[in-house]
This record gives structure tokens, sequence and C-alpha cells, in this order.
């Protein structure tokens, strides 16, 4: 079966893009949405993350304090790094656990960091979603509950779109200007002709 990865920066989008795929009935794994589950149900990454960060990074009813781990790791690259080391791999396996449930042509794996993560080679083809920054920092700052600077530093610790375009294999600009839904069709086709 076929494996898209998509990716993109804080606020380019890769989330609506994902939600297109899924109207055509392609399954998509969402893996930072996944990773925030496993952060509360994995046993490895709990105790792992309560070793680094101390037991109250798990609030009394055992769910993560995301906002006290972001304020850590997004102004600590050795913290993120540290993080993302422990995650991922636990990611992976659970992706390639679902991957084998899975029917159809193709699935999409969506990641903020599929090329920071190294991750992207396992992917059939690659896609990048961009945006203009002053759109993307606009987006993320109207879903509420983050601050401009919080917006920036997440932006600073992910790879520059021009960095990712060297490894992607088709770029969606997301910039509210030009149609994406033909692009869209087109690689659905693209993608159902290879698997």
């Amino acid at each position: 079966m076929l494996k898209v990865g998509i990716t993109g920066g804080i606020g380019s989008g890769k989330s609506t893009i994902c939600r297109f795929f899924e109207t055509l009935g392609v399954p998509v794994y969402l893996a930072d949405s996944e990773a925030k589950a496993l952060m509360n149900s994995s046993p490895l990454i709990r105790s792992q993350l309560m070793r680094t960060f101390g037991r109250d990074i798990y609030q009394p009813d055992h769910t993560l304090n995301r906002k006290k781990l972001a304020q850590q790791i997004f102004q600590s690259a050795n913290l993120l790094e540290k993080v993302n080391l422990l995650v991922h791999p636990i990611v992976r396996q659970h992706f390639l656990t679902w991957l084998n449930k899975q029917n159809g042509d193709y699935v999409v794996y969506e990641a903020a960091i599929l090329f920071e993560s190294g991750f992207y080679p396992a992917m059939d083809f690659n896609i990048l979603v961009t945006a203009p920054e002053e759109e993307r920092i606009r987006r993320t700052m109207a879903r509420g509950d983050i601050t401009l600077e919080d917006v920036k530093n997440r932006m600073a610790r992910q790879w520059p779109d021009k960095e990712k375009m060297k490894m992607a294999d088709f770029v969606i600009i997301n910039d509210n200007e030009g149609l994406i839904l033909p692009q869209l069709i087109e690689l659905d086709k693209k993608f159902r002709a290879h698997g």
C-alpha cells in the first residue's frame, strides 16, 4: 500500500489538506495527535517524561500537562530533541501497526516534523504544505490559547520551507489565493494509479 507523507510548518494548513483526503475515503494517520495520545497512554513515555521533567508533568487526572511541557521544550533545543527521540520511535511503531489494518490504494501520514524527524524516506511520496509566515501566524493565533512568542518559538524549531522543498515530491501553496482543490484531485489520481 502506498504511503504518502504530508507535512508543513505550524499554521500551514496541513490539517485542512488531510481532511480533504479523508473525505475521499483515504485513511489518514495524524502523527501529532497520536503522539499526544501516546504521551498519556504509553507507560514507557510516561515514565521517561516524569524522570526528565518531574512527576508534576502529569496532572492529578493523569493527563500530560501540555502547557508546562511546551513551555520547557520549545525554549530548549536539547529538551525538545530528548522528547522527540523518546516519542517518535513509539509513534512510528504505532503507525506501522495501524497501517497493517488499512485497506485501499494509499494512506496518508501527517506529521509536522516529518523531514526533521527523518521518517520521510519511509514514505513513497511526500507533500509539503506551505503558506506565508504572516498567514501561518494569523491562523495559529486564531486557534487561541497560544501567544505570539510561543508561535514564533515553534516556527523557529522547524526547518524553513526552502529546506523542506528540497525533500518534498509535491508542494501545495496554501496561501488563500491559488486553488488547491484541483491540485489535490490530481494528486489523488496519481496516488491511486500508483497504489
